[in-house]
């Protein structure tokens, strides 16, 4: 039976789209999966709920930044690539797919040492610094957008592959029908959707809660909250505030696929995963980019460029007058269903073989890298 590794981890971003991959690979052929991630953090718990053989390694954090960290996180590294490189050996890998992160770099390096083929996935517009390092060692680099190759120029630019972003197969499934029924609303209750991430957005929180008499006019407002602002108990109260249009939810978890196919418009981050999954059911988006420090920018990025595609609109608040700029944006694209759909027509990517250079319409991007990683299988049996 064929052993194929998974590598990649830190946040959810980083683990979700290679268990998609994982779950069409089941499809295809006889084979074992195992992941390769951090001891420590959020990696077990998601990689082991999806059924999946886990194994951690020591991780230390690539900062580009001075910090006396760097000095302890570099023996760190070293230690995950002998753990890495011991796992691979003793598992018979026979391919190596990295979805980033800062614990995939020391697997990359083990893979290549033991002359494995690695494979590696960007799901941003442009690579962070574990993809850039992870390119080296890689004979495939699948990217999300055709402007993304420009950040790989040189001999990582023959290796590129525009993909797209992979999507959880539950999302095939997403059923409108059921988001309502879990939401408790009716058929003809339009519905706002207002998405923070896993962790929630403060900044998003505060400037709806700001909002939310005159939305409410609008749309029943679905809110995520993250549980840090769970339920805002003193909006929750407020008399100008309809209970029935305002349904906060700390966190979705199998239901987000049907909470978001049932949604008119979603107002969210700009997060890779979060956005990928609300065009793939072609939804209107207003995005609110994680931005400024402690960010590399690439929500600002991934904004500029689904607003580029017509998919999105960006909105930055400043300090004056956010509130009422965001009603009436939410407000005009209520009262324009033309411009609604024409937002959730519009085309992001055309993704192509890496055989030919057809475009390749109509499937998920985790279905196409799971076939390109059978095709290099079969190549070297």
């Amino acid at each position: 039976m064929v052993s194929i590794a998974f590598t990649g981890g830190g946040t959810g971003g980083h683990i979700y789209p290679g268990l998609a991959i994982a779950s069409f690979l089941k499809k295809m052929l006889p084979h074992r999966v195992f992941w390769i991630g951090s001891s420590t953090g959020m990696d077990k718990a998601i990689v082991e709920s999806a059924g999946i053989e886990f194994f951690g390694i020591p991780s230390g954090k690539l900062r580009r930044y001075f910090s006396l960290k760097n000095i302890s996180d570099i023996f760190r590294i070293g230690a995950g690539f002998f753990a890495a490189r011991k796992i691979l050996k003793r598992e018979g890998a026979e391919i190596l797919f990295s979805k980033g992160g800062f614990v995939s770099v020391p697997p990359c390096v083990a893979a290549k040492s033991l002359k494995i083929p690695v494979f590696t996935h960007e799901s941003d517009f442009s690579p962070g610094l574990a993809t850039r390092i992870n390119t080296r060692f890689a004979e495939k680099i699948f990217i999300p957008y055709r402007e993304s190759a420009v950040f790989f120029p040189g001999k990582a630019g023959e290796k590129i592959c525009v993909s797209g972003n992979p999507i959880r197969e539950e999302f095939a499934a997403a059923d409108p029908a059921k988001g309502r029924a879990f939401l408790g609303l009716g058929d003809d209750e339009r519905i706002l959707l207002v998405l923070g991430g896993s962790l929630g957005s403060h900044e998003i929180n505060e400037l709806v809660k700001a909002c939310l008499p005159r939305l409410t006019k609008y749309y029943t407002v679905v809110h995520q909250t993250g549980q840090t602002d769970a339920a805002h108990p003193d909006t929750a109260a407020r008399d100008d505030i309809s209970v029935e249009r305002y349904k906060p939810y700390a966190y979705f978890r199998d239901e987000i696929p049907h909470v978001i196919a049932a949604a008119e418009l979603v107002l969210c981050r700009s997060g890779a995963g979060t956005i990928w999954e609300c065009k793939y059911l072609n939804k209107p988006m207003i995005l609110i980019p994680f931005r400024g420090s402690g960010t590399r920018g690439d929500q600002v990025e991934n904004a500029e460029l689904f607003g580029k595609a017509g998919a999105a609109i960006t909105f930055i608040p400043d300090e004056s007058e956010s509130s009422e700029k965001l009603i009436s944006l939410i407000a005009s694209l209520a009262e324009d269903p033309k411009k609604r759909k024409a937002m959730g027509e519009a085309k992001i990517i055309e993704p192509v073989s890496s055989e030919s250079s057809d475009t390749v319409e109509g499937y998920n991007a985790a279905e196409f890298i799971a076939k390109e990683i059978v095709v290099r299988i079969e190549e070297g049996k």
